[in-house]
């Protein structure tokens, strides 16, 4: 840990210099790289010093506690020595934390998909209220979504619904939801008022760049179509539907949203992209994922995770067992506490696994 500190503080003096240099700015792809990495380093900094303030402290607490003679002070001295000892225990954990090499898909951008499963229209509804909490506390931290294809229903659902979505650290918050999102409430369709168990899955892909994924051309093929929507509404008359398959995996991608063939074609390959990239990380990186299984989850979309019952205005993460009973404000977005448990839960057991 000691060596990694010190090679960590070297590089932070170094970059303090070289983001002083002007020539560096014109360069924005290669700044912008540069103060992500120095904002980083930067926390490893202040940790470091504050552990070392407190380390400085506490031996001038000791000290204190063996020379006072009045034993009120002497007192007062251990209170405050408990509590420094206490502070740099959390400090050095934070510290231990931020030293672990993060995952450099953390920081990538998403593509989110969410299509309805067991339940039918009460599913697609509820898939549609999926959409609508990720996307508002999108906003919140003012990142871009943007959808790139979505299959809606007559009452407003969706059975399917593919959106992209643009920020900070985006994959590193939302790595968590994929998997089988469970809802149990009374649809409005029900004139009896019988509760109804449904399903909706969720799928977080990073995206990746076009230089991080080399796609042949001839590996792929492309058909197109004419869209359709929900009773014949909003029937192209030009063949602007755009499918592709990607023959080595049999991935198969499907775009209608844009007007234009092209701009389909395009958000038909980000997804494809995203998709086949996702594919190669889980083979290569296997060892990885079975490292956040025993918390977190693998992941899988085959792996319920969450329950929504609004009766009781519960939502459960199975996973860590978290409960919360403000599921009306969940579902405005209000989802920080929910995703940073399950982000202290990731970190308390990448602790555990770097102590063993």
């Amino acid at each position: 840990m000691n060596e990694r500190l010190s090679s960590f503080l070297a590089r932070y003096k170094e970059l303090s210099g070289l983001i002083q240099d002007p020539d560096l700015v014109k360069d924005q792809n290669r700044y912008r790289e540069l103060m992500r990495e120095y904002a980083r380093l930067g926390d490893i900094a202040a940790a470091s010093g504050e552990l070392d303030s407190l380390s400085a402290q506490i031996e001038d607490a000791k000290a204190l506690c063996q020379d006072e003679k009045d034993g009120g002070m002497r007192e007062l001295a251990r209170e405050e020595l408990r509590e420094l000892e206490r502070r740099s225990t959390d400090v050095s954990d934070r510290l231990k934390f931020l030293l672990i090499p993060r995952d450099p898909l953390d920081e990538k951008n998403i593509i989110m998909e969410i299509r309805a499963g067991t339940g039918g229209g009460e599913a697609a509804l509820f898939a549609a209220d999926l959409f609508r909490m990720y996307s508002r506390f999108a906003e919140t931290r003012g990142w871009k979504f943007e959808i790139m294809n979505s299959n809606e229903t007559e009452l407003g659902g969706f059975k399917e619904i593919v959106f992209s979505i643009n920020g900070n650290n985006v994959y590193e918050n939302l790595r968590y939801e994929s998997g089988v999102h469970r809802v149990q409430r009374v649809p409005v369709t029900e004139a009896s008022g019988r509760k109804h168990t449904s399903a909706v899955t969720v799928a977080v892909l990073p995206e990746a760049d076009e230089t991080e994924i080399d796609i042949k051309p001839e590996d792929l093929r492309i058909d197109v179509m004419r869209a359709g929507g929900p009773g014949g509404q909003c029937v192209n008359t030009t063949d602007s539907a755009v499918r592709i398959t990607h023959l080595p995996s049999g991935i198969v991608v499907h775009c209608q949203d844009e007007k234009s063939q092209i701009k389909n074609k395009a958000k038909a390959m980000r997804i494809l992209r995203a998709r086949v990239y996702e594919m190669e990380e889980a083979r290569a990186a296997s060892c990885r994922a079975e490292a956040r299984k025993t918390q977190i989850g693998s992941g899988d979309r085959s792996e319920r995770i969450r329950t929504y019952n609004f009766p009781q205005n519960r939502l459960t993460d199975h996973r860590i067992n978290l409960t919360l009973y403000k599921l009306d404000l969940i579902m405005q977005g209000d989802v920080g506490e929910l995703f940073d448990a399950l982000k202290l839960s990731a970190r308390e057991e990448l602790l555990r696994a770097t102590a063993s």
